[in-house]
């Protein structure tokens, strides 16, 4: 029998809490959400959410996002993604002059871009695509479809950059934030939907979790001796990919490009080191830090791609705790916190704070999943 190429990327059967393991099934992360429930705007400021905090397998308080310094211990340390989204999402037409609108997904080569594509079915290899920019002083720019990728139905476009520029240093005059679609009517502006701490371009989603701080409150965590590391983790269609097999342990995700630094291994090293503890901001964070750790069993440096697909009976290496958002129904975003603190209870504490008028998904509340909240493992 061959072995399996992913055997480090899932969970194995001596790492289950078997509960929640044997009940793998797409329908069991499900839940009904009122639709006034989804945040259409961010709050303002960003550290005026509300915060539900886990604290144990059997409690939790509300409280809000600027408690956090007194939420956390001094030593710890917050591991934040400091990828930035590009301005992915582009309107175009056909020589013909009929629309097509694009969705940047992932830089391949130099001015090449595997992109979603609509409407796709009637663009095939050679077609091209011209662009204009919001201002008179855009220049001109095209793409041709060069390519199909059969495992996204997507496009890999060709760009023709002037200059000898590439596609990211023209596309603020071309593109706009691709805003998730169930938010449907929103006055936020572009800068609200990047974290204050954003710096490597190359996302197509925010690091929503991010979103809640403020430079007031990363300067109160840090007077309070509570440490700030950074990964990167472009957001990408790994993420956001539906699940769409009834046996969630058979889903595959995407790659997604990951930069965990020497600097941030050596940051972690030494908190856990001294009894601090690691707390993920966001489950993109948690991605990372678990990815790179996945390449060889520990945390080491790594830059590169990962498909690591985290659901409840994953062995834990690096991440302690988790600050996150409320995802939606059958995604392996809320798979990846059942791992945490488990599924029947995940959706019980969703339960409750849809209950307690909580605000969900990307512009919506957070969640603080302490250590102590974690399920136990063998």
């Amino acid at each position: 029998m061959l072995s399996d190429p992913f055997k480090d990327l899932h969970p194995t059967l001596d790492t289950v809490n078997s509960l929640d393991f044997l009940d793998c099934s797409l329908a069991s992360y499900d839940y009904d959400l009122p639709s006034e429930q989804i945040a259409q705007d961010p709050a303002v400021p960003r550290d005026s959410a509300k915060l539900l905090v886990v604290d144990s397998p059997n409690t939790y308080n509300h409280c809000i996002f600027r408690d956090l310094p007194s939420l956390l211990h001094p030593g710890d340390l917050l591991v934040m993604n400091d990828t930035r989204v590009i301005r992915a999402r582009l309107h175009g037409r056909k020589p013909s002059g009929a629309a097509v609108e694009v969705l940047l997904l992932e830089e391949k080569q130099l001015n090449t871009w595997l992109a979603l594509v609509k409407p796709g079915k009637r663009l095939q290899v050679g077609a091209k695509i011209l662009f204009d920019g919001r201002s008179a002083q855009s220049c001109a720019l095209t793409a041709t479809v060069i390519e199909i990728d059969e495992a996204t139905g997507g496009r890999l476009l060709k760009f023709n950059v002037p200059n000898g520029l590439s596609l990211l240093q023209v596309i603020e005059s071309f593109g706009e934030i691709p805003i998730p679609p169930y938010i449907t009517n929103s006055q936020a502006d572009d800068d609200q939907y990047q974290t204050v701490y954003a710096q490597n371009l190359g996302a197509i989603a925010a690091p929503t979790a991010g979103l809640h701080f403020t430079p007031e409150l990363i300067q109160k965590l840090a007077s309070s001796g509570i440490n700030s590391a950074f990964v990167t983790l472009h957001v990408g269609v790994g993420t956001f990919r539906p699940v769409e097999v009834e046996d969630v342990t058979t889903h595959q995700m995407h790659g997604e490009w990951i930069d965990v630094s020497t600097a941030t291994v050596e940051q972690i090293r030494a908190t856990k080191a001294k009894g601090g503890r690691i707390v993920a901001v966001g489950t993109t964070a948690v991605r990372a830090l678990e990815g790179a750790a996945a390449q060889s069993g520990q945390l080491e440096p790594f830059c590169g791609k990962t498909q690591l697909f985290i659901y409840p009976g994953y062995q834990w290496r690096v991440v302690d705790g988790l600050i996150t958002n409320f995802h939606l129904p059958r995604s392996s975003l809320l798979m990846l916190v059942s791992a945490l603190i488990g599924r029947q209870r995940l959706l019980e504490l969703y339960e409750d704070a849809i209950a307690s008028s909580y605000r969900f998904y990307s512009f919506g509340d957070a969640m603080l999943i302490l250590p102590e909240a974690k399920i136990n493992r063998p």
